[in-house]
């Protein structure tokens, strides 16, 4: 019985229209996410025959398969609930009159602005050497947020990070559209952040005790 299974989109494929195409949305979705969650129920059989026959001969490979293949799942299904349509209320920026001023609060605390940050963020997705995320996460053992830039899907990440806003930097998120203009794709994408969304993960992030002490 397979352990993950692919979300259903909370939209239909041309809602986020113009940022991204519909053709892009349903490639991605069902293509290329359909893919790491197939992949990650995959290697946990392979890794469940390799206890059964004490054949250990292949678990590194099968330890670094099911990294970026759980990683791809999971960022995936953060990414399609981190957008809304600009009508539904996606992009502009987190404001206190909007019900997610504690976001806000504390993107201003860790980064200094709300305008910094963005530029950080932006800068840091844009730049992602070949297949990679740009990250806001929350670290617990200091509270702050982070940002992250990812290599692949689990590479150059804190442990004990947990993100809460990621923008898809792989050349399948935007090529149909955007061709090689990653940057382009980066900068329209903050069209469609839902800061309802963002704000949750937080809230939820935030309310996890770490259990690790110093």
């Amino acid at each position: 019985m397979a352990i993950y299974t692919l979300p259903e989109l909370p939209y239909d494929y041309a809602a986020l229209e113009p940022v991204i195409n519909p053709q892009i949305i349903e490639l991605h979705h069902d293509k290329h996410h359909a893919a790491y969650v197939k992949g990650a129920n995959d290697t946990l059989e392979q890794l469940e025959e390799a206890r059964e026959k004490d054949a250990w001969g292949a678990i590194n490979g099968l330890e670094k398969n099911l990294a970026f293949h759980l990683s791809g799942h999971i960022l995936h299904s953060i990414y399609w609930n981190n957008m809304n349509s600009p009508k539904d209320g996606g992009g502009g920026e987190p404001l206190a009159a909007d019900g997610v001023g504690e976001l806000a609060d504390a993107l201003t605390e860790s980064f200094g602005s709300f305008a910094k940050f963005k530029a950080q963020l932006t800068k840091a997705s844009a730049t992602t050497q070949g297949s990679g995320w740009g990250v806001l996460a929350y670290e617990p053992i200091s509270g702050r947020l982070i940002v992250e830039q990812v290599y692949d899907h689990q590479g150059n990440v804190g442990q004990g990070s947990v993100p809460i806003l990621v923008f898809d930097a792989w050349e399948h998120a935007f090529y149909l559209q955007y061709k090689n203009q990653k940057v382009d794709f980066i900068e329209a994408m903050w069209q469609v952040v839902d800061w309802q969304d963002v704000h949750k993960r937080y809230r939820a992030a935030k309310a996890s005790v770490p259990l690790i002490s110093f």
